[in-house]
């Protein structure tokens, strides 16, 4: 499974002109299901997106997650994207690959499972909308970008 996380001051994203979610401060989270993943995958993705401190604390140093972005235990938003494109491979040629992404229907099936363990696990959670075509509006804080990727399991 790989992650693109984005610390936010804001983001949303829009479907066909209309408001799907909308978050303040806290993570844009574009995420993609590989071939082989599962939700063991999924569930130590979560896992890290919530503990890693990406947030400043009060000396300016990235010391707070998003599940306690203040010290007073205020959780800041997640707003999850499908991006499948990030399994994109361009070795081969100007055109990128995305063999290695998840198959449409598992796909849809990790990206529901992952949304459903993050609302379980988080007072905030938006999304976006699996397969759609989706224009995503944020604005950057710092800029933060973090990639992560949990390796599918090998058969």
């Amino acid at each position: 499974m790989i992650a693109l996380l984005q610390r936010v001051s804001e983001a949303r994203v829009v479907i066909d002109g209309q408001l799907a979610g909308q978050i303040g401060a806290g993570l844009l989270v574009l995420l993609c299901a590989e071939r082989g993943d599962g939700e063991a995958q999924s569930n130590r993705m979560l896992a890290k997106i919530l503990k890693l401190r990406i947030f400043s604390d009060d000396a300016g140093k990235m010391n707070r997650s998003v599940q306690d972005m203040d010290s007073q235990g205020s959780a800041g938003g997640l707003l999850v994207v499908s991006q499948f494109t990030l399994a994109a491979d361009a070795t081969g040629g100007n055109r990128p690959s995305f063999t290695g992404a998840a198959l449409p229907d598992e796909g849809r099936r990790l990206y529901d499972y992952f949304v459903a363990q993050a609302r379980a696990a988080h007072p905030v959670v938006q999304t976006g909308q699996f397969g759609a075509d989706m224009k995503v509006h944020l604005v950057n804080d710092g800029p933060v970008t973090i990639p992560l990727r949990m390796p599918p399991e090998l058969k």
